[in-house]
């Protein structure tokens, strides 16, 4: 198979993003899984899109580059990992959804890791209260022979954590929802 082929397995142009491929693998997996799909070309269907989609994430940056670099990622692809991804596909065909689900690899498709989201947003909520009690503190206990702290250091390192939290939080929210939207389409 080529590159166009992989793609076109997935309903996607050949300019597609990681997040558009990540989407599309998992409405086509969900479309395709023999347990839910009992059409007798579901499961051959189901690793077409599994192989297309190993083969594109992990070789999305090659694929831009030059021609060079494309045949090379195709020729490791038939050598070393095109039959691995074949044998893995086969073994989450033969399981159920739910347990298909639940894999790391399926789980890798999520565009938004809610693991990330998380950490991310209490790391804000820390530089904010760290920010801010280190100023004071510092106002109250000066280091001889300093002044008092910079209040410009303090406002930029505060811009900065808002940011950091306001961004965070955007992520979070949108999580949510897209986790929302999940549960309730089960």
């Amino acid at each position: 198979m080529t590159q166009t082929d992989y793609y076109e397995i997935l309903g996607l142009p050949d300019n597609s993003s990681v997040e558009e491929i990540k989407k599309a693998y998992r409405k086509k997996a969900r479309l395709y899984h023999p347990d839910i799909n009992p059409a007798p070309d579901a499961k051959d269907l189901f690793i077409s899109v599994t192989e297309a989609y190993e083969f594109l994430i992990a070789n999305h940056d090659k694929l831009k580059t030059d021609e060079q670099a494309y045949q090379q990622a195709m020729e490791d692809w038939r050598k070393y990992r095109q039959d691995r991804s074949r044998k893995r596909a086969t073994a989450y065909a033969a399981s159920s959804y739910g347990t298909f689900k639940n894999t790391k690899f399926y789980k890798t498709t999520r565009i938004f890791d809610g693991t990330a989201i998380i950490f991310s947003f209490i790391v804000s909520i820390m530089v904010l209260v760290y920010t801010i009690y280190g100023y004071f503190y510092r106002l109250k206990h000066p280091l001889p022979g300093f002044d008092k702290p910079s209040v410009f250091a303090f406002i930029m390192l505060l811009s900065l954590g808002m940011v950091f939290f306001v961004i965070s939080l955007i992520y979070l929210i949108a999580y949510r929802e897209t986790s929302g939207k999940q549960k309730n389409k089960s």
